[in-house]
């Protein structure tokens, strides 16, 4: 990753919607053959939702959020959609659809370092419990977990993204 402090913030976006969008194409590809859901962990205002729609048609994806900001064209159906804090509806997700998702995308990050970094330690377990072997995890922030061999990432992104497949 180049420096992004030295980059205008125009520049900054560009690099961080440029680098999601090759990430979450090379995680299409990678579980083409993959059955299960995908998970968009951090709705926000529904961006890659609707690119997740866009490619990988067919797909059931559930959206996880703390509160609904995407407007309706961007937001799935009320059944496809978990609204709360983490730490209570990606264990109800668990529930519903145990470990079967194919593909996890995790947007979660904010300029709170800390808060991200206390997030992902959250964040890591409650996925674990979702994502089938062999599915892929796609994030924004490091997320160590135990059972998930982190992929490389290349050429060196623009923005800090990280990918692993789950392995156990």
């Amino acid at each position: 990753m180049s420096d992004a402090s030295s980059a205008s913030l125009l520049d900054r976006m560009i690099g961080r919607l440029t680098t999601q969008r090759d990430l979450l194409a090379r995680a299409a590809r990678l579980i083409e053959r993959t059955e299960g859901p995908v998970l968009e962990v951090g709705l926000g205002k529904g961006r890659t939702y609707d690119h997740l729609r866009h490619i990988l048609p067919g797909r059931t994806i559930l959206a996880f959020d703390r509160d609904l900001h995407a407007p309706a064209s961007a937001a799935p159906a009320a059944d496809h959609l978990f609204l709360g804090e983490f730490a209570e509806t990606l264990p109800a997700a668990a529930a519903r659809i145990g470990r079967s998702a194919a593909l996890a995308h995790a947007d979660f990050g904010s300029p709170d370092r800390a808060h991200d970094r206390r997030q992902a330690l959250l964040l890591g377990p409650l996925l674990r419990p979702l994502v089938r072997p062999g599915g892929i995890v796609l994030a924004d922030r490091e997320l160590a977990v135990e059972g998930w061999t982190r992929l490389p990432v290349e050429p060196e992104p623009a923005w800090p993204y990280f990918l692993w497949r789950a392995e156990a």
